[in-house]
């Protein structure tokens, strides 16, 4: 028994920090086949031993929700769904029932509220008891009707999901380091923004699954009129087909063939009985409804050899492990590589050349290694950079262990550095995004900051690149050109200097009168008396500035510019002298550190209280009795909300 109980302990701590990384973060501690098979096997010892853990994740109803969106408990619990991988199982569950077999999407599940025909209420499933109030951001949902029909009041639940096209849309424009694993995980980033102009522009759709209540309205005894309802008011409803226990083989069959071709992410389908009465009188365990199980396939499983286990470098500096093994048919296609994640995983698997493993494909769509069935644990970690062939090291991060390069010079590192320069406060080189640079880089073309002013020199290589071409090359031959003349601030600021934004810059450079040679050795005394600068500041300035390789590229790059003065700079000024703090969510701007670098741009200060010196107090909630509102208040400062902000100082 005290074994079981020891098992049971460490399968519950297992759980828990895979749960918590995977609905908070963007990365994974271990692949969903393995979380269900732990899962299964907590769930075969709690029934066996008849004991059941504090904390355990099969009483569980999701995880806590930890965000700044308010918070709002659910007028009913939500609870889960039991589940199965046998479609015998499915026919015995229905008897002599019918029922609704339909899509389990992969999304984030939501509670909409409707009085008087308009969308008045959006709260997302959160732990199942208290969830995030999103109605702003469900009002973007592509598909989601803002009014109904029906004016009395009706409560719906449903998915909210991004389709993988507009995923793999998404992430091709994102930096490697911020891109996202899977579409859920997307989508539950998306859904629950703080501004929900970026929540728009994800392009997140709704589908209705199950109609909570509608007072006054007759559905007969059925599930399926209540669905009927639904695509009457407006919604899409999740795809689903009537079923009997003869019948519902044949249907998941169906289901299955459509996997492949299907743009919505999904990990199973929804078994729901038909007569409304006959499911609620089933009742409820402490965990699942019994009107309802969900349906997940068994994964068709390869076995193979790994090969190999690729190390990719990315711009972070993290070195992303990749299993390479021998090529296995997997749900119709041909499989050789799936991605590790990070260093715990390969220490989980205990991975090793050689090794037979098991692999999957999750959800029937990305390769995963199932496991390893060798287990020699002989994998050496990369000693070495895969780029630059300098030392690496494994660092934790949020309790998860990641390979990373320790060379700051790492040419897979100048990524960074070379989208801050070509950035819109700093040399505003129009065309050369991230993505292109990244091109650039692997290509050969830029190994240095002036690079960027040689463009022309690889022109017939540029035009026939994918994604390029005549008028492409212009554009970005145009920027640079552009370019070539810039405010002495701006070039300071286009460094990268630590701690130096574009305001600071701008103060520099005034008391160092538009002189970049003086700017370059002012002595840290002189800039610390500086006002806004300081002794931090000026110290890491001057560590910047002593560096030779940095004094190298600064004689690189006077060789392609001509510096002018300030006054020739088209960024407004009209902020100058002015001390700003932010405090609270902010609407109009994806974070408070965007806010703060367009005061800053404008010749602004930002700090972090409120004293005698503060001309303004940031704060949508204008009327709370926070701490830096009071003292604002006490002071006669003006507390503005972000729209009287835009108004007052004509941001656009």
């Amino acid at each position: 028994m005290s074994l079981q109980l020891d098992r049971m302990k460490e399968l519950t701590e297992k759980l828990s920090e895979a749960a918590r990384v995977y609905y908070q973060g963007q990365d994974e501690i271990m692949s969903n086949f393995e979380y269900d098979a732990l899962y299964d096997e907590l769930e075969a010892l709690e029934k066996e031993t008849g004991v059941i853990l504090a904390g355990s994740p099969t009483q569980k109803v999701g995880f806590e929700v930890l965000s700044e969106l308010p918070k709002e408990r659910h007028a009913s619990r939500m609870l889960s769904l039991d589940k199965t991988k046998e479609v015998e199982q499915l026919a015995s569950w229905l008897g002599s029932q019918e029922a609704l077999l339909s899509w389990k999407l992969d999304g984030l599940t939501v509670v909409l509220t409707y009085e008087d025909g308009v969308l008045k209420k959006a709260v997302t499933r959160g732990n199942g008891q208290i969830g995030e109030v999103i109605t702003g951001n469900a009002k973007t949902f592509k598909n989601l009707p803002l009014t109904i029909p029906h004016k009395g009041q009706i409560v719906l639940r449903g998915e909210a999901v991004i389709p993988y096209s507009e995923f793999e849309k998404i992430n091709a424009t994102l930096p490697e380091e911020e891109q996202y694993k899977n579409p859920r995980n997307l989508c539950s980033g998306s859904v629950r923004q703080l501004n929900s102009e970026i929540t728009a522009k994800r392009n997140v759709r709704f589908f209705a699954f199950a109609l909570v209540s509608a007072p006054g309205v007759d559905f007969h005894n059925s599930q399926e009129a209540k669905f009927d309802f639904l695509r009457e008011q407006g919604f899409e409803a999740v795809e689903y087909q009537r079923v009997s226990a003869e019948t519902v083989a044949d249907v998941v069959k169906q289901f299955s063939e459509k996997i492949a071709s299907n743009d919505f992410p999904s990990d199973g389908l929804v078994l729901l009985y038909d007569d409304i009465a006959y499911g609620d009188s089933l009742g409820e365990t402490a965990k699942f409804p019994r009107n309802a199980i969900a349906f997940k396939w068994a994964d068709e499983v390869a076995e193979t050899k790994l090969l190999e286990v690729e190390w990719s470098a990315s711009r972070t500096g993290l070195i992303n492990p990749v299993a390479v093994f021998e090529p296995v048919e997997l749900e119709g296609t041909t499989v050789s590589r799936a991605s590790v994640h990070n260093v715990s995983i390969v220490k989980e698997l205990m991975l090793g050349i050689g090794d037979t493993i098991q692999v999957y494909k999750a959800n029937m769509i990305i390769p995963q290694i199932a496991q390893n069935l060798t287990k020699s644990g002989s994998l050496e970690i990369a000693k070495k950079c895969p780029v630059c062939k300098q030392k690496t090291s494994i660092h934790k991060e949020n309790g998860v262990e990641v390979l990373v390069c320790e060379n700051p010079d790492c040419l897979a590192k100048k990524m960074k550095s070379l989208a801050h320069f070509v950035s819109r406060d700093a040399m505003n080189m129009e065309g050369l995004s991230e993505a292109t640079i990244e091109k650039f880089i692997e290509k050969g073309f830029l190994h240095q900051m002036a690079d960027l002013f040689h463009l022309r020199d690889h022109r017939d290589e540029i035009v026939t690149m994918e994604g390029f071409g005549e008028k492409s090359y212009e554009n970005l031959i145009r920027a640079a050109d552009h370019a070539r003349e810039v405010t002495v601030s701006r070039f300071l600021y286009s460094l990268g200097v630590p701690n130096i934004g574009p305001a600071n810059a701008r103060l520099i450079c005034r008391a160092m009168g538009q002189d970049f040679q003086k700017v370059r050795n002012a002595k840290e005394e002189e800039l610390a008396e500086i006002d806004g600068v300081g002794p931090v500041m000026a110290k890491s300035f001057r560590e910047f500035f002593d560096n030779p390789e940095n004094n190298q590229m600064i004689e690189e790059l006077l060789k392609e510019v001509t510096l002018v003065s300030e006054g020739q700079d088209d960024t407004p000024s009209d902020l100058d002298g002015l001390v700003f703090v932010i405090t609270g969510s902010v609407v109009h701007f994806a974070n408070r550190q965007e806010l703060k670098e367009l005061i800053e741009s404008r010749g602004g200060k930002v700090t972090g209280s409120v004293t005698g010196n503060t001309d303004f107090l940031i704060n949508n909630d204008s009327m709370s009795n926070s701490s830096k509102n009071k003292k604002a208040k006490e002071r006669n400062i003006p507390v503005l909300t972000e729209d009287e902000f835009i108004t007052k100082f004509h941001i656009k």
